[in-house]
C-alpha cells in the first residue's frame, strides 16, 4: 500500500462535559497539528497517490472552517465532546466528501483508504482511520 502524508494545523477553544475530563471541563485551548495520510495499492497513471497541492489546498480549507472556534458554539457540535478522538473522524469524514466530491482530482478517485491523526501535544495524539467508497 502506497502512503503519502501531508500536514497542516489548527486553534480551537472547546469544553468537556463529564467529571472524567476533570479540568478540561472548563473552557480551554489547543492547537492540533493535523497529519492526513493518503492511501491506494497502486500509483496512478503520473506515478502518484494524490496531488500534493490539492491535498494541502483542500486540508488547509476544511481545517480554516474550524480555526480560532470555540467547538462549543458551534450548533453541529452541541451535545458532543469535540475530543481529539471525535474530531479525528469529523475531520475525515469532511475529506472523504471532499475526495468524492472529485475536489483532489483525478489522482483522489484511486485513493483507497484514509488515515487523521491530530496531535495535541508532543506525548498525545489520535487518529481515525476508514476505507474511502
Amino acid at each position: 500500500m502506497y502512503r503519502l502524508t501531508v500536514r497542516d494545523h489548527f486553534m480551537i477553544a472547546h469544553s468537556f462535559n463529564g467529571d472524567i475530563f476533570g479540568p478540561a471541563q472548563r473552557t480551554h485551548g489547543a492547537t492540533y497539528v493535523v497529519d492526513v495520510t493518503f492511501q491506494r495499492r497502486e500509483l496512478d497513471d503520473d506515478d502518484l497517490i494524490v496531488d500534493i497541492g490539492l491535498a494541502s489546498e483542500t486540508l488547509s480549507t476544511l481545517l480554516a472552517e474550524f480555526n480560532f472556534q470555540n467547538l462549543d458554539d458551534l450548533e453541529e457540535f452541541q451535545g458532543r465532546n469535540t475530543t481529539t478522538e471525535f474530531m479525528a473522524r469529523v475531520i475525515f469524514e469532511r475529506l472523504a466528501a471532499a475526495i468524492a466530491a472529485g475536489r483532489l482530482g483525478d489522482s483522489g478517485r484511486g485513493l483507497e483508504a484514509l488515515t487523521v491523526t491530530l496531535h495535541e501535544s508532543h506525548i498525545a495524539w489520535a487518529s481515525y482511520e476508514g476505507e474511502l467508497q
